[in-house]
């Protein structure tokens, strides 16, 4: 049962996930009359709104209304993001989102993180929860990843002593699988659906960049029926569902774009959310050898790092 409508109020709205958007020469938002069509089409669907912002202000109109209904913002840093709900950072150049101390979201690409990731302590010290989104999963060689399996490793050693230390940072790389006892993934196509300026419905707004004429409805359409929707859900990806790496985002795009399924994951999407898992558990137990720390998680040692490989199991 979809949840919430992402709207893009541009046909090149931020991206605060692993796609890319299109960098375009000319503004090109949503129009009023479509904007209130949207709002309209989520209020009979009962969903929530969340709204995706350009790298520009928008107009007066539009603002208002946005501000008509109930809605979450999300907002990129180089433009006036004091009302936003999660901002978007491209790179390490956080300086905004610390100032701004709200949910951040940080695109980076792996050679970035793997050179820089000692930086995100600031961050972590500022904002209440960071998000970090790899834009070049797909591109991780053998050798990225073992690079990462050390770099997440130290990583976890920094927010254990920050713990330690009486803070309690959040990062969805590490803290998220301590708090969760089942998958709790990113919903595009299940939960979630996203609206474009064309009034199209979206899967998620990566395929909506990748091809506009790739809808699964429209706004105008009574009822909606995405095509093999099952497919988007957690009961029918044979892999997802038996994984206990419950923080992973289950990226369909990400899926979509690296097995041409979206309820297939890659071998580089299972291998990060592992190397992740037995990461956060590590620093777990760093942090429990200062005292008693959250004694209702257990994260169990695991013998592979793509339940693909177990697959005769199941």
């Amino acid at each position: 049962m979809f949840e919430y409508l992402v709207i893009l109020l541009d046909e090149a709205s931020a991206s605060f996930c692993h796609y890319e958007a299109p960098s375009l020469q000319e503004r090109k938002p949503i129009s009023a009359d479509m904007l209130k069509q949207g709002i309209r089409f989520a209020m009979r669907q009962n969903l929530a709104i969340q709204f995706v912002y350009p790298h520009y202000e928008i107009s007066d109109e539009l603002d208002e209304l946005v501000h008509s209904v109930d809605h979450f913002k999300i907002m990129p840093a180089d433009i006036d993001a004091t009302k936003a709900d999660v901002v978007v950072v491209d790179g390490f150049n956080f300086d905004a989102a610390i100032r701004l101390q709200k949910p951040t979201t940080l695109r980076v690409k792996k050679d970035e993180f793997f050179a820089r990731y000692h930086e995100l302590v600031p961050l972590l010290e500022a904002v209440p929860n960071v998000n970090v989104v790899f834009t070049d999963v797909q591109h991780f060689t053998a050798a990225d990843l073992q690079t990462y399996s050390t770099v997440i490793s130290l990583l976890a050693e920094e927010v254990a002593k920050m713990y330690v230390g009486d803070l309690c940072p959040r990062i969805n790389l590490l803290t998220d699988r301590l708090s969760l006892n089942e998958m709790n993934n990113c919903g595009a196509g299940a939960t979630s659906l996203t609206m474009a300026p064309n009034g199209n419905l979206y899967a998620c707004p990566g395929f909506y960049y990748d091809d506009p004429e790739n809808c699964v409805g429209n706004i105008n359409q009574r009822e909606l029926e995405i095509p093999n929707g099952y497919l988007y859900t957690l009961a029918s990806a044979p892999i997802c569902r038996h994984c206990d790496a419950w923080h992973c985002k289950r990226c369909v795009w990400l899926n979509r774009k690296t097995t041409l399924e979206v309820n297939t994951p890659s071998h580089e999407q299972c291998v990060m959310a592992h190397l992740e898992r037995n990461a956060s558990g590590k620093m777990l137990m760093q942090i429990r050898e200062h005292g008693s720390f959250m004694p209702e998680c257990e994260i169990e040692e695991i013998d592979y790092l793509d339940p693909f490989d177990k697959r005769h199991l199941w």
